[in-house]
């Protein structure tokens, strides 16, 4: 989303990341260009959480004027990303420690424990046009066989679903409401870091006050579409259900409207799969949503 450079002096190292008017890897696409403020209001929220700050890089300050944060440096560390390459599993413990750190965050930051709102409005618009509205539209400019041969034809019928996009659109009507918890709102492998201090939470720029339902349906469709066993995905919504409270369906229906948009969309995934696999997993996905 971001220009991100390391900056190494004589006494340090840090990161500096600075939001602009586009999306940095995809340029033709504009983006809101105060994102990087949004972020630096998450990371002064959860700063007041020990158990949840000790968790990401600290925020060492911020140009407001050039929309730029200067992050800690957490070193060498690399994102869960490998989940979506063959054969790779994630170790249960540390499912456990992801799904327990956006559990506190739920927790910890809600409407009951503070007074700050994290609206955050543009990026949600921004991301409400990329999951709800352009993956079901006839003629988007993206032809889906540059990524996979066969992919078009695949996700034709879902463009031409009615049913399917009275579903979607609900939700995401319902994504733009305000809701009482704090969200990360990308909570997914790219936004978790390997590093050696151990795991750390990068990259909250679409956080803000919503439904539990929609983070966690995230995260669990990204584990399906990194082919992760059943069993992990069972134990990821149990582990999170151990800490937080969550309506199934609704959090099912969150997961199904991710699976589609990342296959059928423009956020594009290092996926492994194949086609018959996403395949697959887009007919799951809508019969989660018309049947619920």
């Amino acid at each position: 989303m971001n220009f991100t450079i390391r900056v190494k002096t004589g006494k340090r190292s840090l990161i500096i990341k600075q939001s602009r008017n586009y999306v940095e890897k995809y340029p033709q696409v504009p983006a809101p260009e105060d994102r990087a403020l949004r972020e630096a209001e998450f990371y002064q929220l959860v700063a007041q959480e020990e158990a949840l700050s000790k968790k990401m890089p600290k925020l060492n300050g911020v140009d407001k004027e050039n929309h730029v944060l200067n992050l800690e440096d957490l070193g060498n560390g690399v994102d869960y990303t490998f989940l979506y390459q063959e054969e790779n599993i994630i170790d249960e413990a540390e499912l456990k420690q992801l799904m327990t750190f956006i559990a506190e965050l739920h927790n910890r930051i809600n409407t009951s424990t503070t007074e700050a709102r994290l609206p955050n409005r543009e990026m949600r618009k921004l991301n409400h046009e990329h999951i709800f509205i352009y993956p079901y539209l006839e003629d988007n400019g993206l032809d889906l066989d540059d990524i996979l041969p066969g992919l078009q034809a695949v996700g034709k019928p879902y463009k031409q679903d009615e049913v399917l996009k009275d579903k979607v659109k609900t939700l995401g009507e319902r994504y733009l409401q305000d809701g009482k918890n704090l969200l990360h709102g990308d909570y997914f492998p790219g936004s978790w870091l390997k590093t050696g201090q151990g795991i750390k939470i990068i990259d909250p720029e679409f956080c803000f006050f919503g439904d539990v339902e929609f983070e966690i349906g995230v995260t669990l469709a990204h584990l399906k579409m990194a082919d992760q066993p059943n069993e992990i995905v069972e134990k990821a919504l149990k582990f999170y259900k151990d800490k937080h409270a969550l309506e199934n369906s609704l959090c099912m229906q969150f997961m199904a409207v991710e699976i589609l948009r990342r296959i059928l969309g423009l956020a594009q995934l290092p996926l492994s799969i194949d086609l018959k696999n996403r395949k697959d997993l887009l007919e799951e996905a809508r019969t989660l949503l018309i049947k619920t």
